[in-house]
């Protein structure tokens, strides 16, 4: 399914929107999780669980848990996913909890101006007056979260810090991202998937045991009724999302990739409403079409 090269026109960008898609699910169910569980013990596990389907994935395809790869690339797509899932998902986790699963879908709309920023600084792209127009709406979308947090009467406390966690989980994310995109195309998006699965998880056991209260971080984990939608989100969050996202940025453009990931917007929106019952107001509605243009536009082929 995944070559050195797609098989097909249009194979990326299909896989990104799926991405987007799966994560827009995986976060709702991730919401309902972070009631009851920590944000660092949630990321931890969701990343074990996706270890456990990941490693027979890559057995039933018959590709090597140890391929001959550069010591050079394991170490970038270990770092990446350090950066990238353990800092970044713990990250959105707390922005998640403060906000709610609407608002920081309007957040998450800060990674493609990001991607797109670091694309120009790591990799030399350029930046054009429309795409720096986009991220400015992307701004204006944040900034109007402070009427919908009103709205919604959120503590300006967990307005705030929620914003700022779910902007610095983006940033790192795309930083994540950004850069291992030179050597996604001679590697296994299966095999890339792992490795960033696994620096993530293994950076999070790291951390346990410097942690004060681990055990009431770790408690929930042993609750069965935590994990009715601790599983789901991490199939379709950390499993499948993601092999989906790596193979969109690996056969897609990563300006074009990123804005297609970012649909996951509206998706989760429509998805908190209805199931979660958060209010669909004019404000929110306002914010996510002003992520959304801003997201197209910082998007734009260079």
């Amino acid at each position: 399914m995944f070559e050195a090269s797609p098989p097909s026109p249009g194979f990326g960008e299909i896989l990104a929107l799926a991405s987007g898609l799966a994560w827009a699910v995986a976060v709702i169910l991730f919401r309902v999780s972070g009631r009851r569980i920590p944000p660092i013990g949630l990321n931890l596990a969701k990343n074990l669980l996706a270890l456990v389907l990941i490693v027979p994935t890559l057995l039933v395809l018959g590709e090597s848990l140890a391929p001959s790869v550069p010591l050079a690339t394991t170490g970038l797509l270990l770092l990446s996913g350090v950066l990238g899932i353990a800092v970044s998902d713990t990250l959105f986790f707390h922005a998640l909890n403060r906000l709610g699963a609407g608002l920081t879908a309007i957040v998450d709309c800060f990674y493609s101006p990001f991607v797109i920023a670091l694309s120009f600084v790591l990799l030399g792209e350029r930046l054009t007056p429309i795409q720096l127009l986009g991220a400015g709406l992307v701004v204006s979308a944040v900034l109007t979260l402070s009427k919908e947090g009103k709205i919604e009467k959120l503590d300006r406390r967990d307005l705030v810090l929620g914003i700022v966690y779910g902007i610095l989980a983006m940033f790192f994310v795309a930083f994540g991202i950004v850069m291992v995109k030179p050597v996604l195309g001679g590697v296994s998006v299966y095999w890339a998937t792992f490795v960033r699965i696994a620096g993530g998880a293994a950076a999070l056991v790291a951390l346990l045991p410097f942690l004060r209260g681990r055990r009431a971080i770790l408690a929930p984990l042993f609750e069965r009724r935590n994990w009715k939608a601790l599983v789901p989100a991490s199939f379709f969050g950390s499993y499948l999302s993601l092999i989906l996202w790596m193979g969109g940025m690996k056969y897609a453009k990563a300006s074009v990739a990123s804005v297609l990931n970012q649909l996951n917007t509206i998706f989760i929106v429509v998805i908190a409403a209805v199931v979660l019952k958060e209010k669909l107001t004019g404000w929110k509605l306002l914010a996510v079409a002003l992520a959304l243009v801003g997201a197209y536009l910082a998007s734009m082929p260079f």
